[in-house]
């Protein structure tokens, strides 16, 4: 009985295991196509750059998650680590007239201390990665608000005193935020994380302490040591995403990180399944980044109300997540 059972759940196994395996690059085909039809500007040249543009704060910020992933944690504060980033970028220009170089600098080294504080919690008090950055993230973004006293930081702003603020943001910081340079540095993380993590003996070593934890400490690997890394890799990037923001839209808004989280968690979810990979990795991030871009893009052409999106992005999310723990189990 259990022999004729199992031979009649085969093919539908072997369907889910290829849909798993591919049903997000067909997906992406499948909306290009449809998109494409619908508007006869989708597939423009300006468009496809509209789109990666609007993916590379998204990725950069999914890749350092990704990093997180691949040791079993879960960093929740990006988005909270990318608004203070962008307030501590631009008040650098603004309030304390630095130059480019002291004011990108800073603001990464006051990021990863927002990556040795997660490291710090989850490792000494050996709480769920998940919900001890949770609560970092309120904390994070409340010295954010705190930090900027809830007010959008920009040049000429009034300060405290009654007087406009004297400080200049470069020209050069703003290239950053613009084409081509914007698509360079996403493409270079995705690529350099990607090397890192499947062709070093460290990011194997990440992948076999998200795998089993307890085996990588028998096996000697310093587990404390390279989930303190992974930590430390998602604030650099959340940090860059931030900066990347600040350079874009030049100035620092309240909480302006915060709503790339949720794009992040997707983009990094999604990409567990991209050519059946089953783990985080962040070539499939950025694919799964490139869905979610196209998904919104499509649908803002087709007069989506912007309202609604958080309703589709959140389902993308749900299915991703689903189809990623239905995996881990069968």
């Amino acid at each position: 009985m259990n022999t004729s059972a199992g031979a009649r759940n085969k093919p539908a196994q072997s369907a889910f295991d290829f849909l798993y395996k591919y049903g997000t690059l067909i997906t992406v085909v499948v909306l290009i196509a449809v998109f494409g039809l619908l508007n006869e500007n989708f597939l423009s040249s300006g468009n496809v750059i509209n789109i990666l543009r609007s993916i590379s704060i998204v990725t950069i910020i999914a890749v350092g998650l990704t990093v997180s992933l691949a040791v079993g944690g879960f960093d929740l504060s990006v988005g909270s680590t990318a608004s203070l980033a962008n307030a501590l970028v631009i008040s650098f220009f603004v309030w304390h007239g630095q130059n480019i170089g002291v004011g990108i600098v800073l603001t990464l080294i006051f990021c990863l201390v927002v990556g040795v504080i997660n490291a710090f919690l989850v490792i000494n008090f050996k709480i769920q990665d998940m919900l001890m950055t949770l609560a970092t993230m309120f904390v994070f973004q409340g010295v954010a608000l705190t930090y900027t006293r809830g007010a959008t930081v920009s040049q000429n702003m009034i300060m405290p005193s009654g007087e406009y603020a004297e400080g200049r943001i470069p020209g050069l910081f703003e290239k950053i935020g613009q084409v081509p340079w914007i698509i360079v540095i996403m493409l270079l993380v995705v690529v350099i994380v990607h090397l890192f993590l499947t062709y070093t003996k460290h990011g194997r070593y990440m992948y076999m302490i998200g795998g089993n934890r307890e085996a990588a400490e028998l096996s000697g690997i310093a587990v404390s040591r390279y989930r303190l890394t992974a930590y430390l890799l998602s604030a650099l990037f959340a940090a860059i995403g931030g900066i990347i923001l600040g350079a874009r839209v030049m100035n620092a808004e309240v909480n302006a990180g915060g709503p790339y989280l949720m794009d992040a968690v997707a983009a990094a979810f999604i990409g567990y399944s991209v050519l059946g990979s089953g783990k985080p990795n962040a070539l499939g991030t950025f694919v799964g980044a490139v869905l979610i871009g196209i998904l919104q893009n499509g649908l803002i052409m087709m007069s989506v109300p912007y309202y609604a999106m958080d309703i589709v992005k959140g389902s993308v999310l749900a299915l991703a997540l689903a189809v990623t723990y239905y995996k881990k189990k069968h």
